[in-house]
């Protein structure tokens, strides 16, 4: 993990966990009391379900005064203002960004995005009094990563319970605290924005030990939704062929599988152009319709982390973030030889990390046991520990720390640590990788 983080401190019953959505257009904010499962989320307007924070910054001219979210949007139509949008497109991009005769970090104004928008929560739990967060997002790559540990840190939260992960895995998270008949067969999801189509499709193998879920997921860009203002009869036309393409979509999607539920996200499905695709979704499959599954599915996901639920300790997500093979060593222990994990499938691989201390003898070599879940052979990955036989210690007393660079590569490192007064430490480390499936 990236984030550097504090000694790790206990959640006790109470505890405010906050799931938080950062998007490209649109952020949101769900939360719950640790005790308590029941998950809500921020509305923009109180007694409202207006949940959507428009992911956009505003400063005014000459000032260091900031507006974001709705406000922000409202105040950009001003001749003195000053709008800044597509906030995670530019820190993907690292470059400063020229505003009012000043140069900005982007990562810097994602955080004052993220510290203005938490200010939303100020009726549940202060920022300084969040026990648990967890970011989401759509894509989790390395940058992502980066980005979202360096705007957490300079968040100053108080907490070491700070997390990330997709919304591929949300959607997972959410899916276990969700009734087992809504995803005792596949389960889809459907998010749209009114300019692109992003589908989910989950599936559970309940032949392996634990059960391997999988989640594939598709963007359609060519499935757009008209503007209000366009005429009558183009939008007709245009929801026609829209609902023409969506029906496509859905029926490749259960060909050949029993669908038990099905979710249509984001304000795409708001106007009521997809009058076939719902009659074909709503035969003999639960359907339902909303915006704030990743955000509520983020406080899942931390629930997970901190206390399983049954259905969570007999599954394993195998996401493109996830670690997919059990990383471990045969070792000898009080004279037996026994198997000694390392790194466990299911973790996200910006997470895995592990340190330990062993003893080798004359043989200076190491083994690691590689077992993917994917059903894939198990391999033998060994690693020489060249030059170390040359101190004339009968026996070398090693440090071993074992880490993810990305999701199919381990990084291996190994610190000479003597063995007694007779043979001190000669500080010598070997470095390795070797990929997994």
């Amino acid at each position: 993990m990236f984030l550097e983080r504090k000694e790790e401190n206990k959640l006790h019953k109470g505890s405010v966990l906050v799931g938080y959505d950062l998007g490209e257009q649109y952020s949101q904010i769900s939360y719950c009391i640790y005790g308590n499962e029941d998950v809500d989320t921020v509305a923009t307007v109180v007694g409202t379900k207006q949940y959507n924070i428009p992911t956009v910054l505003c400063k005014r001219k000459g000032v260091n005064q900031w507006f974001y979210g709705k406000d922000a949007v409202k105040s950009s139509e001003e001749e003195d203002m000053f709008p800044v949008e597509n906030l995670l497109s530019l820190a993907r991009k690292g470059e400063k960004i020229g505003l009012d005769g000043e140069s900005y970090d982007p990562v810097a104004l994602v955080t004052l995005f993220m510290r203005r928008s938490l200010t939303l929560m100020n009726m549940i739990a202060s920022i300084e009094n969040i026990a648990a967060i967890m970011f989401t997002v759509d894509e989790l790559d390395d940058r992502m990563v980066e980005i979202l540990a360096q705007a957490a840190a300079n968040l100053n939260l108080k907490t070491s319970h700070i997390y990330f992960q997709s919304h591929t895995e949300s959607f997972y998270s959410f899916m276990l605290y969700q009734p087992a008949e809504l995803w005792i067969y596949q389960v889809i999801a459907c998010e749209h924005d009114g300019r692109r189509l992003k589908t989910y499709r989950m599936e559970c193998n309940k032949r392996t030990t634990p059960i391997v879920t999988l989640i594939e997921d598709q963007i359609y860009e060519t499935l757009v939704i008209p503007e209000e203002e366009e005429d009558e009869q183009i939008k007709r036309d245009a929801f026609r062929l829209a609902d023409e393409r969506f029906l496509g979509i859905l029926e490749k999607m259960c060909e050949g599988h029993i669908t038990s539920s099905a979710y249509l996200l984001g304000d795409g499905f708001r106007e009521d152009w997809h009058e076939r695709s719902l009659q074909f979704l709503c035969n003999n499959r639960r359907v339902f319709q909303g915006n704030n599954l990743f955000s509520r599915g983020a406080v899942y996901g931390i629930l997970e982390k901190l206390d399983p639920c049954e259905a969570g300790q007999s599954h394993v997500f195998l996401g493109k973030d996830k670690l997919k093979s059990n990383i471990g060593m045969n070792v000898m222990r009080q004279g037996k030889e026994s198997y000694f994990a390392l790194l466990d499938a299911g973790e996200n691989w910006y997470e895995a990390h592990r340190e330990c201390e062993f003893i080798l003898g004359e043989v200076k070599e190491l083994a690691f046991i590689v077992t993917p879940l994917t059903g894939k052979n198990v391999e033998t990955k060994e690693i020489l520990l060249t030059g170390a036989s040359e101190t004339g210690a009968p026996f070398t007393r090693y440090a071993l720390e074992v880490a993810m660079s990305s999701s199919d590569t381990v990084q291996i490192k190994v610190t000479d640590l003597g063995f007694g007064e007779l043979f001190p430490a000669t500080g010598q480390v070997w470095e390795e990788s070797f990929q997994v499936s």
